[in-house]
């Protein structure tokens, strides 16, 4: 359904000043809104190509930027063991890079749009970090971000929805109720089920946590960037 862009990175590492990026959009109507979508430590695979399909169907614009492309192209991992050594290692040698080429993306929707940042596991920490260190978004939601408790000092400048799960053994419960108590300007909510419940890939995954937090963020999203022209 989408198709594969470059995106022109504000800073490059060496001599990549591009990344590549999933790109879909509405097929028989004006975009709503915009969202850059924001991939697990497994690269932009199946799955958030899946995702980034589901949110275009239903209206919006979307880019996932292939975060690791300043590392290693056209990775897709497995959800085992090794591709979650592989994948953190990758993210750990992309570092601060890859917020740049979140705000890159911005540059390459539609004219006029609203934008949210949407992100999943490690792209959820980064959604926090952007919504937080950027002006560029209007909305953030942020699924099972590790980071997002040992970041609580940091203030979003848009509206964040957060959705961690309470059987999440990476996430620690009471960092996030520590996180709601510093930060009850977010819309935090709390699922009875694993880290990465929303993958249907995953063995983790939990149906109807997954569609309550999609319920959630769609009317969310429809509030806070939805085009009423």
């Amino acid at each position: 359904m989408g198709q594969g862009i470059y995106i022109t990175v504000v800073e490059g590492k060496g001599d990549n000043d591009k990344v590549s990026a999933y790109h879909v959009a509405p097929k028989q109507s004006q975009p709503k809104g915009g969202i850059v979508l924001l991939q697990e430590i497994f690269g932009v695979n199946e799955y958030i190509r899946e995702v980034c399909d589901h949110y275009a169907e239903k209206g919006w614009e979307v880019i996932a930027p292939s975060l690791f492309d300043r590392e290693s192209q056209k990775i897709e991992l497995n959800y085992d063991a090794d591709g979650v050594e592989q994948g953190r290692a990758l993210k750990d040698s992309v570092g601060s890079f890859s917020e740049n080429d979140i705000a890159a993306c911005c540059n390459h929707f539609t004219t006029g749009l609203k934008l949210a940042v949407v992100g999943y596991c490690w792209g959820g920490s980064l959604a926090w970090r952007v919504a937080c260190r950027s002006s560029r978004f209007d909305a953030a939601i942020c699924y099972y971000g590790g980071e997002i408790p040992s970041l609580s000092s940091e203030k979003p400048h848009c509206p964040v929805q957060a959705h961690f799960g309470r059987q999440d053994s990476t996430i620690p419960i009471s960092d996030v109720e520590n996180f709601i108590s510093l930060r009850p300007e977010v819309e935090t909510y709390i699922y009875d089920a694993d880290h990465g419940f929303s993958c249907h890939h995953r063995k983790q995954y939990h149906q109807s946590s997954a569609n309550l937090a999609q319920e959630r963020v769609d009317e969310f999203l429809s509030r806070h960037i939805q085009n009423t022209n």
